[in-house]
């Protein structure tokens, strides 16, 4: 999703009492966006970067009082709840302060210190392939399913856009106005495919989507419960509920079921699921479609005539980082790229 879609969801998700878990490369805007949304809703923000912090500055140090033994507060600990903790660099948090982490998310308190009613908590992790450092705890399903995932994408022009008023060269802001694959790589292992549905993170979906409008629903259900209940359970949940006019990522790749007409929140929803759905196929489904490419290209083409320029030119970037994975999956993704630019030159 884009920085603005990230916002906007981890506003509402926060509001609805729950934690959205921010996943992007380094400098996509992950720390901006809990700036941002500190600053429109009148929050102080208080950032712990969990990689540079000892158990002692999370739980506090220990004291003794009386018989007893208590902890004292940590220096950042709030005093009223007009706050927002972001959790920074959550995967690489040493495994002496999991637990305290644990219990922050789930029973807002550390030790005998409870947090003030109405405090926000979000996080936010480098994506998690080769190039970063990891943990067990991004693994840990439990500790997952505390959180709404949202990985972030930057889009170019909303880039471009940002660059402008933060005195960017206007050589680098060119150049990605001409070569926008470009601004960042898509790679990574997407954790939403450890994610499976329970009634907690169903409980926990049904919060926020309280809070949304129809039209918001239509754009942003499936990217909302994909990062609570997994990409399976969404694509149904959204398919039979949301959307159930709207035919599925395989019924628009193999059989060309295509709407003649759809808004842009439709739309781009379903070109999300597509990426989702290419993404995620496994090698035996891909050994279907590889014989079907032909259909599948002109398929795509006849979609990108009823889905906004913008919104398809990013799902074919998305395909474009996709061919560079290795095995089937990338010569798959290659293959369609090729098809679908000579097709929609031919239609031209």
């Amino acid at each position: 999703m884009t920085v603005n879609e990230a916002r906007y969801l981890s506003q509402k998700i926060m509001e609805a009492g729950e934690i959205p878990l921010l996943i992007g490369h380094f400098g996509v805007g992950k720390t901006d966006i809990a700036r941002e949304i500190a600053s429109q809703t009148g929050r102080k923000l208080i950032i712990l970067v969990l990689s540079q912090m000892e158990p002692g500055d999370l739980i506090g140090l220990p004291v003794r009082d009386e018989n007893k033994t208590k902890f004292l507060a940590p220096d950042w600990w709030p005093e009223d709840g007009n706050v927002i903790i972001l959790l920074d660099e959550i995967n690489r948090a040493h495994r002496s302060i999991r637990n305290a982490i644990m219990q922050l998310l789930v029973d807002k308190r550390i030790h005998n210190h409870i947090l003030p009613e109405d405090t926000w908590i979000m996080a936010s992790m480098n994506p998690p392939d080769e190039n970063y450092d990891q943990v067990e705890l991004i693994t840990d399903p439990a500790f997952l399913s505390r959180f709404f995932i949202l990985e972030i994408h930057p889009e170019p022009n909303e880039w471009i856009k940002w660059a402008s008023s933060h005195n960017v060269s206007h050589e680098v802001i060119q150049f990605i106005e001409k070569y926008p694959e470009f601004l960042s790589v898509h790679e990574g292992v997407s954790l939403k495919a450890s994610i499976k549905p329970s009634p907690r993170s169903w409980y926990k979906l049904s919060r926020v989507l309280s809070l949304l409008s129809e039209e918001d629903k239509k754009e942003y259900s499936y990217i909302l419960a994909s990062g609570i209940v997994g990409p399976e359970a969404a694509k149904v949940f959204v398919d039979k509920t949301i959307s159930s006019s709207t035919p599925s990522p395989y019924e628009i790749l193999i059989n060309g079921d295509i709407p003649s007409q759809m808004d842009i929140h439709q739309a781009n929803g379903l070109l999300i699921r597509l990426v989702d759905f290419i993404s995620t196929v496994d090698d035996k489904s891909l050994e279907t479609m590889k014989k079907n490419l032909e259909v599948i290209s002109q398929n795509l083409v006849k979609l990108s005539q009823v889905t906004p320029k913008d919104s398809f030119e990013a799902f074919m970037r998305m395909l474009v980082n996709l061919s560079n994975t290795p095995g089937l999956k990338g010569e798959f993704c290659d293959e369609l790229i090729r098809k679908v630019i000579t097709s929609d030159i031919n239609e031209k």
